[in-house]
């Protein structure tokens, strides 16, 4: 019995790189003696893409329209052909309806393939939130999106680099608002969906740490009350259900990363969005000065608490790139290595 597990790559903003990272990440062979990887996205688009990265000798596209067509050979990119780009009225790196049209109908598809059982797990490559909107879907990414379409309740974003993982009480809402949605209830919520996270990941007993949110955890409330009223409250009741918590209190922000990276902890729960994303990308991300590219742009972004596995690239679009054949394909590579244990360890 096939034991690789078949992996659902949607191709992002077609006006993106995710086209052509895809084909550099698939051009390795390596990938396909792991899993079975197709592309959820419009085969024209592909073959677009591999005479931009100059592999027209090396790649095919293989364009089908149901997962039992595939072949997932090397050499062959397997691509579930939405044929929903006018390849005449494509242009690299500018925003268009018809490009965040078919952005979210390549996640629509990818979620009820993965939903059906026909794929073990999704991989997102980015999308343009102001493309999608421009279609009339009125998502701030994709996690949002996945949520509503797996009807889910209660989930949460995680990003990981090599060893260090990060979960988010909230993500994308304004700073004020993130503030007031420290609530005992949602962090204890995220400590529970961080633990089982780890235990997915064949972590026997997650070592969790919880970010304070205020200054030195507020100083016994002269900086603010939120870890004394709302975040301490959260980490007795996870203690309680004997999830491991080393320090049993809130761990001040400017000292908790350095901390996970030390082994103290497996996964940190963060309290809103850059104090959790900023960290990730001091360490996955590494740009050249003296050659004015991105070096490294790893990591990535797992979508936990839903009933399909997510894993998406950290990084956007990259309009500014697209087109050049200059995008690093790293998280892409991490994402479909993140999939895949993840799809391992689920069955």
């Amino acid at each position: 019995m096939e034991k690789r597990p078949i992996i659902g790559i949607t191709m992002g903003d077609p006006a993106g790189n995710g086209a052509e990272l895809t084909v550099k990440t698939l051009s390795d062979p390596m990938i396909y003696e792991d899993c079975r990887p197709i592309v959820i996205g419009d085969a024209s688009c592909m073959r677009k893409a591999v005479r931009l990265v100059n592999m027209e000798n090396e790649i095919c596209i293989h364009a089908v329209k149901n997962i039992s067509e595939a072949s997932f050979l090397p050499g062959t990119i397997d691509v579930y052909d939405m044929a929903l780009v006018d390849i005449d009225r494509h242009i690299y790196g500018k925003l268009s309806k018809m490009c965040g049209e078919a952005a979210f109908q390549y996640v629509i598809k990818v979620i009820e393939l993965a939903l059906k059982g026909e794929i073990d797990a999704t991989v997102t490559n980015a999308i343009n939130k102001e493309a999608i909107n421009m279609a009339g879907h009125h998502y701030s990414g994709h996690t949002e999106i996945y949520a509503e379409y797996t009807h889910t309740d209660k989930y949460t974003m995680m990003l990981a680099h090599e060893n260090l993982r990060v979960v988010h009480v909230s993500t994308h809402v304004p700073l004020r608002q993130a503030c007031d949605l420290v609530k005992k209830e949602r962090v204890l919520e995220v400590i529970r969906i961080a633990n089982e996270a780890c235990k997915a990941l064949g972590i026997t007993t997650p070592k969790i740490g919880v970010a304070g949110l205020n200054p030195h955890c507020g100083e016994n409330g002269m900086f603010g009350t939120e870890e004394i009223e709302e975040i301490q409250p959260a980490i007795d009741q996870a203690g309680a259900e004997g999830i491991l918590i080393p320090e049993q209190k809130p761990t001040p922000p400017d000292s908790i990363f350095s901390k996970a990276l030390g082994g103290w902890y497996d996964i940190v729960v963060a309290m809103y969005h850059d104090q959790g994303h900023i960290p990730l990308k001091v360490k996955g991300f590494v740009y050249n000065q003296e050659l004015k590219q991105w070096d490294a742009v790893a990591g990535v972004n797992v979508t936990l608490g839903i009933p399909i596995i997510r894993v998406s690239v950290d990084h956007g679009t990259g309009f500014d790139l697209a087109g050049t054949g200059k995008s690093n394909q790293l998280s892409l590579m991490n994402s479909i290595d993140y999939a895949i244990r993840l799809a391992k360890n689920k069955k």
